[in-house]
């Protein structure tokens, strides 16, 4: 709507221009003139709607308007805009269909039904006229196009900026809740266990009481440092050059089996191979995969011993843990641990596999490749 009106009053000012030209002149204007200026800008005005049918009538304007003996040649520019318009809406092939009889058409206006004969050089003006209204709209339009072709791309990098934004903020917060669920389902389990202890030895024993109370303690105040990094994190400055990311690594493995073997379950620690430092995402991801299956067999298994083996390879880590106890309570049937240390393998390209062994008990087992070995 904005664009009619906006050409309205273009085909006005034309109109009004063209009249006072007229005006000035001192040639006759009557109602037929009148009329032929009210075509005009009524043409102009549905020049970008209708452009072929415009460009016709603004092509039979001058050769009306010297029919009726309209004073002035200016008349015969008008059809330039219809020309214009013609190529800069559909392109050069239909800017050179409509330049060539816009040409011929007002060249016959003036040589023939004006009979000025004598005006040779209009031949090569009007040529050159409609050849350069033409290559003007040519020009227009292809810069439009480019111009359209441009914001849809611009348009198409923000919609998958912001998808890619939304997708690492749910990967994100799936983390962040894939962490709290190992940090709090360790701590709980552990924490169980040794209250547990500490209540059927609190009057028999109350050394070992204290033992297990200090264990506890251990555990709660390990548990919210590991929460408390863990939340920092969605605190911290996106810009900051080096990110707190969660404690946890092999390097807390000790700590790990300590805890365990506090609450009463016996660990068998085999390393194999050559250890070295392993990227971070991988020394993450294994230790909390024993993590999670630890406190699955605390929670669940009620086993005794668990023999946990590490294989070190040059492409690759392996984590092999496998209990003696309910191989059917290994994991709860309402709970997500399993399904996060597959995810967590996953992530990292590797695998994961869970569960009951031939031999009795529970197996975890996960391969965990090593991106760039050395």
């Amino acid at each position: 709507m904005r664009v009619v009106v906006v050409d309205a009053i273009l085909g006005a000012c034309v109109a009004v221009g063209l009249l006072a030209a007229a005006v000035v002149e001192g040639g006759r204007v009557d109602a037929g003139v009148v009329a032929l200026l009210a075509t005009v800008a009524a043409a102009i005005a549905l020049r970008r709607r209708y452009p072929v049918a415009v460009l016709g009538v603004l092509d039979a304007v001058p050769v009306l308007w010297f029919l009726a003996e309209g004073p002035g040649l200016l008349i015969t520019l008008v059809p330039l805009i219809g020309c214009y318009t013609l190529a800069a809406d559909r392109g050069w092939r239909w800017g050179l269909a409509g330049a060539v009889p816009t040409a011929l058409i007002q060249i016959l206006a003036i040589r023939v039904v004006l009979g000025d004969t004598e005006t040779v050089g209009v031949v090569p003006i009007e040529l050159l006229l409609s050849a350069t209204a033409a290559s003007a709209g040519t020009a227009v339009g292809y810069y439009r196009a480019l111009l359209a072709a441009t914001r849809a791309e611009l348009a198409r990098e923000t919609r998958t900026r912001e998808e890619r934004a939304r997708r690492l903020a749910a990967e994100e917060r799936l983390r962040i809740a894939r962490e709290l669920h190992d940090v709090f389902g360790h701590a709980m389990a552990a924490i169980s266990v040794q209250a547990g202890v500490g209540l059927h030895l609190v009057e028999q024993r109350p050394g070992q009481a204290r033992e297990a109370l200090a264990a506890i303690k251990k555990v709660c105040d390990d548990g919210l440092t590991d929460v408390k990094t863990i939340l920092g994190i969605l605190r911290s400055d996106p810009s900051d050059e080096e990110p707190r990311a969660p404690r946890g690594g092999l390097d807390r493995l000790p700590e790990l089996v300590d805890t365990a073997e506090a609450a009463g379950l016996r660990v068998e620690l085999q390393v194999d191979g050559d250890p070295r430092p392993l990227p971070a995402p991988v020394d993450m991801a294994a230790y909390r995969i024993i993590q999670e299956a630890l406190t699955n067999v605390l929670r669940h298994a009620e086993a005794r011993t668990v023999r946990l083996t590490l294989t070190h390879e040059p492409s690759r880590l392996s984590v092999r843990m496998r209990d003696d106890g309910l191989a059917a309570a290994a994991d709860s049937p309402d709970g997500h641990g399993i399904d996060g240390m597959r995810e967590r393998a996953r992530a990292l390209s590797g695998r994961l596999t869970a569960a009951p062994h031939p031999a009795g008990g529970f197996e975890v087992y996960a391969e965990l490749p090593i991106p760039n070995p050395r």
